[in-house]
């Protein structure tokens, strides 16, 4: 987990991630005091005479870092709520409100993420990194975090994904933040505008960050092939009773990532009895118990073959499953 500092946010408590950046030096609306003094001798006594005393007081500088937390996320075409996770701190050297925004149009991107409803921008509110119901959701000029200088706010990007895409698509989702006192060219100034009346500056980061994510279609598609060979007690492949279908189902992975815990099942159709230890995988024999290979079979609730085909993946190969009934 990521460490946490103290945060301030308008309606909200929580906790936040260290800060990678450091603040502005100086706290804004300290007090820089001068004073001047000259020491001389008349007839012989010391004397001293000092100036009036200048008091200058330190500028807020208007400063924000968006970083990146998450790596790039794997997702299923048509998947919901898929979240993005970065952390906002404020750079600056005074207490700051933050508008954060959303941006999923952009260049370089295969396909654009698509808003998750009612809204796409998350506090972290457990500090869990993942989208979960106890997250709050963040509503622009209700909210927007509120950060002492070095304190840091965790967010997600929640985005759905279109169905459709195609495998390694790659779509990208950006993170704004934006210091509300103001933001443009470092230097610019905003009189008056910061902590307690005193004047704000811009600083380098123009007091304006967005920071994209991105998202990768990664996988994985079966396809089920199944066909039937009759044989029947003439010779010949006419459907008659007595006759046997042989079934065979084929099982081809393709993508990039792994079905995990694959299992065929497949009931034996009405009006045909099951011919026992019929069943083969790959071309090699199974037995009917429910043992260390990997198929089975099962007479009840109603009968059903079953083949464990554990992890699959594009380098797994088509599976082969064949089994035999005979027409009653």
């Amino acid at each position: 987990m990521y460490r946490n500092w103290i945060l301030l946010i308008a309606g909200l408590v929580g906790l936040g991630t260290a800060p990678l950046c450091m603040a502005e030096g100086t706290v804004a609306g300290t007090d820089i005091d001068n004073t001047a003094a000259v020491s001389y001798e008349v007839a012989g006594t010391p004397q001293t005479t000092t100036s009036n005393t200048v008091t200058l007081t330190v500028a807020e500088v208007l400063d924000v870092d968006v970083t990146l937390l998450s790596g790039p996320i794997p997702v299923l075409p048509g998947a919901a709520a898929q979240e993005l996770l970065f952390v906002v701190t404020n750079t600056g050297n005074g207490t700051e409100a933050f508008t954060l925004n959303i941006n999923n149009t952009l260049t370089g991107s295969e396909f654009e993420p698509i808003d998750s409803t009612p809204t796409a921008i998350y506090f972290d509110t457990d500090g869990s990194g993942d989208f979960s119901a106890d997250d709050v959701a963040y509503e622009p000029g209700s909210n927007d975090p509120v950060l002492a200088p070095d304190a840091s706010v965790d967010i997600l990007l929640v985005n759905d994904i279109p169905a459709g895409v195609s495998d390694g698509a790659i779509g990208l989702s950006e993170l704004g933040a934006t210091a509300l006192t103001g933001s443009g060219d470092p230097g610019d100034r905003f009189p008056g505008d910061g902590d307690d009346g005193i004047d704000a500056v811009v600083g380098s980061s123009g007091a304006d960050q967005a920071v994209p994510g991105e998202y990768v279609v990664s996988d994985i598609q079966l396809a089920v092939v199944k066909s039937a060979t009759v044989l029947d007690p003439f010779g010949g492949s006419d459907p008659v009773p007595g006759a046997e279908i042989t079934y065979r189902i084929e099982i081809t992975p393709s993508g990039s990532q792994t079905a995990t815990s694959v299992v065929f099942t497949d009931e034996i159709p009405a009006n045909t009895v099951y011919s026992a230890e019929s069943i083969t995988l790959n071309g090699g024999a199974m037995t009917d118990a429910d043992d260390t290979d990997a198929a089975a079979f099962a007479s009840e609730p109603s009968p059903l073959i079953s083949v464990t085909l554990g992890d699959l993946s594009d380098t797994s190969g088509p599976q082969a499953i064949e089994f035999t009934v005979t027409i009653e």
